[in-house]
């Protein structure tokens, strides 16, 4: 008996000799292996919520009595309850730790703590999402990315939400419901409905500068790591002597900026649906740590009152020669999560979380999301969201307690009324913040000019402007012909000859899908069972359900 445990515990140990040294498995792969190389033994008594120890008879309920089993009913409850309403956008998604660290002197601009010392580096957390996938969707489709950043900074929380494509879909925060619903799935069919965004597209002109850019090589870029980021508004900065400048923020990739086409894009997907979030979480534990340079575009309040285009609209580019760009640091991601519903699914990102030195947009756009994001916030992981460990900021005082947990301390034995005379937390008085507000009024002409210079000048030759075209026209065939010959329309008013090259691909394309139909239908069907047939046992199965549909109807 000795001999035979002596043999098994030889083995065992040559196993584990060699468990690492198969070197082609990737960091996500082998991330249990990691867990146990760090952890030689078992972490702990499995215990059961309330801390107590699980004992082996009640891990299988043949041992006791299931009713009176606190670790049965401790793990079903929970089981039950343990996924919280996913996001309506940006679902699906992964996220990681690092530090923004300052490399440029903008104490001219703002005078936000985060931005001024060079040197300086303030943790943060990065989620980085597909903008209309579900939860289980894919990774490689042809639509926007979001990159949310929250710096963890000594005067709270900053928050920058930002987007793979440098303009905006619109500019009036009522239209957001409409653009989901179009993008989304259709309620009936349960599929995105290429004919419901093409009809959007046409009767609100306004979103397709974001949408060209979509349909291009930038529409897919080659993981998260090899994007570009932009939060889209004009932000509001101000200095310590209350001099205020209107300033772009751009996060530029520093791995280089690379994209899929569509036909790469498909064929990973047909392997990787997972592809970004892999190819991230590889990096980072690889030590190839992703990294981003912030730099900002600039302009003078004096500036903006001799442009012929509106600044702060979001839909829209700045022009060349209007602006100066100055750098302010880099991003670096350097920690992967290591729980991802802890520390990115709770995850809560709300761009009216500012800082003082940057008052932040004021267009009317940016005026909406303050308000609904809060509101999404609430309802998806509750009213202290703030007190979610990912969330919190590294100083809080509040008078803002109780409620559902988390709660954390709950600001203890403090007073919880303000002013009070016992002590209790107290404002300040920003002497360095602007008198002056802008007041922005914008307009809702339609106005086709960035889309014919994004045709003619972002799209960098003839190869890249034909791409485009095929992902337009691979859009349009499933399209129903009224709103194709709207779509058409509108693209000949963007560009003549892009209007012509669209509709040219369009009819060879749907010649071509019109054929295989044609085969399709020629070939016999296979037998299939008869539906819909009397029986003895009553009516047809149609008749039936609208007898039904009438009862419930009446």
């Amino acid at each position: 008996m000795k001999v035979i445990v002596s043999c098994l515990f030889s083995i065992i140990i040559c196993v584990e000799s060699v468990i690492y040294q198969n070197v082609t498995y990737q960091p996500v792969q082998r991330q249990l292996l990691d867990f146990k190389k760090d952890h030689q033994h078992p972490i702990g008594l499995w215990t059961k919520v309330a801390g107590d120890p699980v004992e082996i008879r009640d891990t299988l309920t043949i041992n006791s009595d299931q009713f009176n089993n606190q670790w049965l009913i401790d793990t079903f409850s929970t089981f039950d309850g343990e996924r919280i309403p996913e996001r309506m956008v940006h679902a699906k998604g992964t996220g990681a730790f690092g530090y923004f660290e300052v490399t440029h002197d903008v104490s001219k601009y703002t005078y936000a703590d985060v931005f001024n010392g060079i040197g300086k580096k303030t943790p943060l957390v990065v989620r980085l999402s597909s903008a209309l996938q579900s939860l289980g969707g894919s990774d490689l489709g042809r639509e926007l990315r979001g990159m949310s950043i929250k710096f963890y900074t000594k005067e709270g929380n900053l928050d920058i939400l930002c987007l793979s494509i440098p303009v905006y879909l619109y500019r009036d925060p009522m239209f957001f419901l409409n653009l989901v619903h179009a993008f989304k799935r259709n309620p009936q069919t349960q599929m995105f409905d290429f004919t419901a965004q093409w009809d959007l597209m046409t009767l609100r002109p306004v979103i397709n500068h974001n949408l060209f850019w979509t349909f291009a090589d930038y529409g897919i870029p080659d993981g998260y790591r090899r994007m570009d980021a932009f939060p889209i508004h004009t932000y509001e900065l101000s200095n310590k002597h209350g001099e205020t400048h209107y300033v772009r923020f751009n996060f530029r990739t520093e791995q280089g900026i690379a994209t899929l086409t569509t036909a790469q894009a498909a064929a990973i997907q047909a392997q990787d649906p997972d592809y970004f979030n892999r190819d991230l979480y590889n990096a980072i534990d690889s030590g190839n740590f992703p990294a981003w340079r912030l730099e900002i575009d600039v302009m003078t309040p004096h500036g903006i009152q001799n442009l012929d285009y509106d600044p702060f609209d979001v839909t829209r580019l700045w022009k060349n020669g209007t602006f100066f760009t100055v750098p302010i640091g880099r991003l670096v991601l350097n920690k992967n999560v290591e729980n991802q519903f802890r520390d990115v699914e709770q995850g809560a990102f709300n761009p009216g979380h500012l800082v003082p030195g940057i008052p932040g947009p004021v267009d009317f756009l940016f005026r909406g999301r303050r308000t609904f994001y809060r509101d999404t916030q609430n309802y998806r992981v509750g009213r202290n969201h703030n007190n979610i460990l990912v969330n919190m900021p590294l100083y809080q005082k509040t008078y803002v307690r109780d409620g559902r947990p988390p709660t954390r301390l709950n600001m203890k034995n403090a007073p919880n009324y303000y002013p009070n005379s016992f002590n209790g937390p107290i404002p300040f008085v920003d002497e360095k913040r602007p008198w002056k507000k802008l007041q922005v009024l914008e307009n809702n002409a339609i106005d086709l000019e960035p889309l014919w210079y994004f045709y003619n000048f972002i799209l960098e030759d003839d190869a890249h402007r034909q791409r485009f075209i095929d992902n337009i026209v691979m859009s349009l065939v499933p399209v129903t012909p009224p709103v194709v010959q709207r779509a058409l329309k509108l693209l000949h008013l963007v560009d003549e000859d892009l209007g012509n090259r669209v509709k040219v691909g369009y009819q060879i394309a749907l010649a071509q899908a019109m054929a295989e139909q044609a085969v399709a239908q020629a070939t016999p069907p296979p037998m299939t069972p008869l539906r819909n047939v009397p029986t003895a046992e009553g009516p047809p199965r149609h008749d039936y359900e609208k007898s039904i549909y009438k009862l419930r109807v009446h």
